[in-house]
């Protein structure tokens, strides 16, 4: 199994300190993976427990590997932040009265810049046979703001990706290196528009073709 260096963890953490962001999250699974996968940001249970993908979020994503015959341990599953991001939000008990609870909430673009150092570095030692982006955050980290998942999803799509040249930078170069990647759907986007489920469950079955493709090459 790949885990990054202490070093590059305490560098994301050190990076990200001044953000109201909770935990850090290491990417989880084998050295030169079929697949990678790349989310937005972990969330509550992921920030407690410290693993990719094991909330409400993570069995929809289960449910997909499974549809093409993978499971959890054949594949490298990280994020676009590392940190989860959290707003104050007021809640109502059952009892009427009022308590301040954390909330999900995007990264912002300093924040990935931040954690930009980590994923990075992943990239270029995991060595993916195909990189599938879940969101737009995932995709657009790698492509940029024009990348759109709903108009991109299910396409394989072999392109340079974005990585920070220093870690002073601001801003994003390409990479030489041209990387196969596939857009989809992020696993908690039927939670809130159901209508997307059909076009996730089909992208699930062409990144399996697309594998199977590379299988045999």
């Amino acid at each position: 199994m790949f885990r990054i260096p202490e070093s590059i963890a305490e560098l994301g953490r050190e990076r990200i300190k001044r953000f109201p962001v909770e935990g850090f999250v290491y990417g989880e699974g084998p050295q030169k993976p079929e697949l990678m996968l790349i989310g937005e940001a972990p969330g509550e249970f992921e920030a407690i427990d410290g693993i990719p993908f094991i909330g409400r979020a993570g069995k929809e994503l289960m449910k997909s590997l499974d549809s093409i015959g993978l499971t959890r341990d054949d594949v490298y599953i990280t994020s676009t932040v590392r940190s989860r991001p959290y707003k104050w939000g007021e809640k109502r008990e059952r009892d009427g009265t009022m308590t301040k609870r954390k909330y999900n909430r995007p990264p912002t673009t300093k924040e990935i810049l931040a954690h930009a150092p980590v994923l990075d570095y992943e990239i270029a030692n995991i060595e993916p046979k195909l990189i599938v982006a879940l969101g737009n955050f995932g995709l657009q980290r790698l492509l940029g703001k024009n990348a759109k998942v709903t108009e991109l999803h299910g396409q394989l799509l072999e392109r340079p990706i974005r990585f920070l040249p220093d870690l002073d930078s601001t801003t994003f170069e390409w990479t030489d290196k041209v990387y196969r990647i596939v857009p989809t759907f992020h696993p908690a986007a039927v939670f809130y528009r159901p209508s997307h489920r059909p076009n996730l469950d089909a992208d699930w079955l062409k990144i399996g073709q697309f594998l199977e493709d590379l299988r045999n090459e």
